[in-house]
């Protein structure tokens, strides 16, 4: 775990990358902003009030990190206007903007959309809807994606796991998409895959899961459900025909190599896989807390995709360690799409 993690360290540390942090107030963002600086994983732009920072943790050093209070700074008037343009359509006002503008989740994303920061981190002490929310509105989506999703990088355990030579797996969508179409899945397909190799750094090969492989459980009284793996599956090939897709499988005609070469055996991707993406968000998120809990993988995520710049949004759970690690892997996300 520890070496994969440092890796990706290693490589935002290159990339050299400004990131924005929304929650100053939170005792634990303000931890991991001092420990990215000293690191040298990513300059460090941190939305709050320098005096409230430092009375939170009155012992951390704030020394080359970027202190933005949203209702003194310069900028707020000019990102006001941002949002005002983006917004107007939608019924906003000038004055409705201003007010909006100072908010400090809002102001990183229009931080974000102005280039002045490549990319954001928010969610330690926000909900997720207060989080993405801003991203939504400001900052849309890529071209030629339609949806905003999620993926896990899960991160094998010390020692290895024999299914997981690369020394990780990528699940999707396992937090956002509820019941994905087709259309949506395949979406998730190829956005999960591009995080793969930006994150992990490894060359994805995409199962589409079911409960069936290759049709055998192709039956009316089971709601189409794997009729609907199969046209992502179809739809996503067409939307990255360079890349090794295929499906639908079960998971362990996916995974294991003795069982693909009973089930698909004509498959580039049975029994390698290394990105899977799941039907829906009950049989995702069970998937990957199974692998957690029982197979000892460390899940580290969710990783949001397909916004039209890099946008995270934290568990309110987390760790320092854990935003660390979101501001690494956002880091990474700006250098993929500045190529």
């Amino acid at each position: 775990m520890a070496n994969l993690l440092q890796q990706i360290k290693d490589r935002a540390k290159a990339a050299n990358k400004t990131i924005v942090l929304c929650e100053g107030e939170d005792e634990r963002v303000v931890r991991a902003a001092a420990q990215v600086t000293k690191e040298g994983i990513a300059k460090i732009v941190l939305i709050g009030n320098e005096a409230e920072c430092k009375k939170v943790v009155p012992d951390v050093d704030l020394t080359g990190i970027t202190v933005v209070d949203p209702e003194t700074s310069e900028k707020t008037a000019e990102y006001a206007k941002i949002l005002y343009e983006l917004r107007k359509s939608k019924g906003m006002t000038e004055e409705e903007a201003l007010v909006q503008a100072k908010d400090r989740t809002m102001f990183g994303a229009l931080m974000l959309k102005a280039g002045d920061v490549d990319g954001y981190v928010s969610g330690a002490c926000h909900s997720t809807a207060n989080t993405l929310r801003p991203g939504l509105q400001v900052i849309k989506t890529a071209p030629g994606t339609k949806l905003v999703s999620s993926c896990f990088l899960m991160i094998a355990p010390d020692g290895g796991n024999e299914f997981a030579p690369d020394g990780a797996l990528v699940f999707g969508d396992c937090a956002l998409s509820i019941c994905p179409t087709a259309e949506e899945l395949s979406d998730i397909a190829v956005s999960s895959a591009q995080t793969a190799k930006a994150i992990a750094g490894i060359e994805p090969r995409v199962a589409m899961l079911s409960f069936s492989t290759k049709g055998s459980g192709n039956d009316k009284k089971f709601y189409d459900t794997v009729t609907k793996v199969q046209e992502a599956t179809a739809l996503a090939k067409a939307k990255a025909p360079d890349m090794a897709i295929d499906g639908e499988f079960q998971f362990d005609a996916a995974i294991v190599p003795k069982v693909a070469a009973i089930k698909a055996k004509d498959s580039n991707v049975a029994g390698k896989a290394n990105v899977f993406i799941f039907p829906d968000i009950n049989a995702g998120n069970i998937g990957y807390k199974l692998v957690e809990r029982l197979g000892g993988f460390m899940a580290v995520g969710p990783i949001c995709q397909g916004f039209a710049k890099p946008l995270n949004d934290l568990s309110r759970g987390c760790c320092d360690a854990d935003i660390v690690a979101t501001v690494a892997i956002t880091a990474l996300q700006a250098a993929a799409q500045a190529e």
